[in-house]
């Protein structure tokens, strides 16, 4: 999926959000800022995928702070609100795969950019999908020797596991995290925070600190891995945003909410719609 225009004002409040997150020191903030919108205005492009710029931005918000982590407590917050979330809501869903996997959609709800409050309330709706192919990924999944399920937000570990656990009983299932911190994206270091680092079972790591995916970036045993899977079952806006640049091959599932009018809009669904879909 390509920038639009839209995505331009959604860049610049990450700038602002990055740099406000990464130091308590005024002058610093200012400089990581000037130095974001610079590096902004110098790669926005809409033939550009957002993903590229937004990982562009936050490495120069992390070297001018000297800050590796800018998002490090309000991951923690977040996973420790997603636990309770998930243990007030995990009854209302069963063992089946449907529940399993409106379950893993609802954990997409969590967003560094939204409202405790509206977070809550979502979590409090019922999950719909707007474009389902939850029966062809079932069958898929039941064929399938080796699944890469790609993980999103920190917080959203508590919702992805009874949907791997329903997976394991096919397949061997292997759960993608980010090798370095970048926004609210879960690393091996948030598994461990959320006390879910046994039930995860096989984690490898993209290789990179970026949004979704930037294959130029990422490691040679990710590459490997995507390559070699029967079926890529992936997370979150960025991970849509990145891969549906591929052509489609029947092998990418995408379970998300399109949290933005441009994603959804590339979906041709309404803002905040849930989406279950095979590319």
């Amino acid at each position: 999926m390509k920038t639009a225009k839209d995505c331009y004002a959604c860049l610049q409040r990450l700038v602002y959000q990055a740099a406000g997150l990464a130091t308590e020191d005024e002058q610093l903030k200012l400089r990581a800022i000037n130095e974001g919108l610079k590096v902004l205005e110098e790669n926005f492009s809409l033939s550009e995928v957002s993903i590229v710029v937004a990982t562009k931005l936050h490495k120069v918000v992390k070297e001018i702070t000297q800050n590796p982590d800018p998002y490090l407590v309000m991951k923690d917050k977040e996973i420790a609100i997603a636990g309770e979330l998930h243990r007030q809501i995990s009854s209302d869903y069963g063992n089946t795969f449907t529940d399993c996997l409106k379950l893993a959609a609802l954990g997409n709800a969590i967003d560094f950019f939204r409202s405790l409050d509206a977070i809550r309330e979502d979590m409090k709706r019922p999950v719909n999908f707007v474009i389902d192919d939850s029966k062809q990924l079932e069958g898929k999944l039941k064929q399938a020797s080796k699944v890469l399920y790609l993980g999103d937000n920190a917080g959203e570990v508590f919702f992805d596991m009874p949907l791997i656990r329903w997976m394991r009983q096919f397949s061997r299932v292997i759960y993608v995290v980010k090798a370095l911190p970048v926004q609210d994206d879960v690393t091996l270091n948030d598994i461990r925070k959320a006390g879910l680092e046994r039930e995860s079972g096989e984690v490898i790591t993209t290789g990179t600190a970026t949004p979704g995916i930037v294959f130029s970036l990422a490691s040679s045993q990710f590459k490997r891995e995507f390559e070699a899977a029967d079926l890529i079952f992936t997370k979150g806006m960025g991970y849509y945003e990145s891969l549906s640049e591929l052509p489609a091959r029947g092998r990418v599932f995408y379970c998300l909410m399109a949290k933005c009018k441009p994603v959804a809009d590339s979906l041709a669904v309404p803002v905040n719609s849930y989406v279950a879909m095979l590319w």
